[in-house]
């Protein structure tokens, strides 16, 4: 385990700020060796108190940032402080402006038709010398799908990139990158969520004012009301037993 890593309710955390989680990153495309990163936020915490395979992901995993301001509030009553709220959204810009600085070649598997090929573009006229070696937009449930997985991953390994950047919505991203990194043999894996529907254009992100003072949730619910409202009361009432249960 390593020094910044501590025990956060039914997770750990890795306590870094921004910098150091790139840094940390930096240091796995280095070494080479199949790594991977997760980002919880309070739905993920949720489904690991029902989700064994999501438990050993997390237990596995090589570095793990906090996502989301409710579980940055959460810390400081635990009196236990995470240093900062590390959302993927956040962080896939700033890793995408190291990779470009760096030279590593970057692959965006998942979203919609044309959103990852489109996020890709976007971030090329932004970061001068970004290598992405490959977009795929695999089609719904294609996981359930022997030929289709061995299309992507043949797809991916072909791509040699450094950096696989996953967009499939949790846990469908962890699951995939969790099940088959050993194939893939990509030096780090980042399950992203809306990340590359935010860098397309398809999908517009809260404003920052909201982002700083937790109120993305709310945001992306009133963008998204059908498909959000019912699992976020879902979460925040399976928060509060959660966080009485750990402290």
């Amino acid at each position: 385990m390593t020094a910044h890593r501590m025990r956060f309710l039914n997770t750990f955390v890795d306590n870094l700020t921004m910098r150091e989680a790139l840094e940390e990153i930096d240091h796995m495309i280095n070494a080479c060796r199949g790594a991977y990163v997760v980002t919880p936020n309070v739905d993920h915490l949720v489904i690991m108190e029902q989700n064994e395979l999501f438990q050993k992901i997390y237990e596995e995993a090589d570095l793990i940032l906090t996502d989301g301001k409710p579980l940055i509030w959460i810390s400081k009553l635990l009196k236990t402080p995470i240093k900062e709220k590390i959302s993927g959204s956040d962080l896939f810009p700033l890793l995408t402006e190291m990779c470009a600085t760096k030279g590593y070649r970057m692959f965006f598997l998942g979203a919609a038709e044309g959103v990852a090929a489109q996020a890709a573009e976007n971030l090329r006229n932004k970061y001068s010398g970004l290598q992405v070696v490959g977009t795929y937009s695999p089609p719904y449930g294609f996981e359930k799908d022997a030929a289709e997985v061995e299309i992507v991953v043949d797809m991916i390994t072909q791509a040699c990139p450094d950096v696989l950047i996953v967009g499939l919505g949790t846990p469908k991203q962890e699951n995939f990158i969790y099940q088959y990194r050993d194939k893939l043999q990509v030096p780090v894996s980042l399950g992203l969520g809306a990340s590359l529907d935010f860098e397309a254009g398809t999908v517009k992100r809260a404003p920052k004012w909201m982002s700083d003072h937790g109120l993305e949730w709310f945001y992306r619910m009133c963008k998204e009301p059908g498909r959000l409202a019912k699992r976020y009361f879902k979460d925040a009432v399976a928060l509060i037993p959660l966080v009485l249960r750990y402290r």
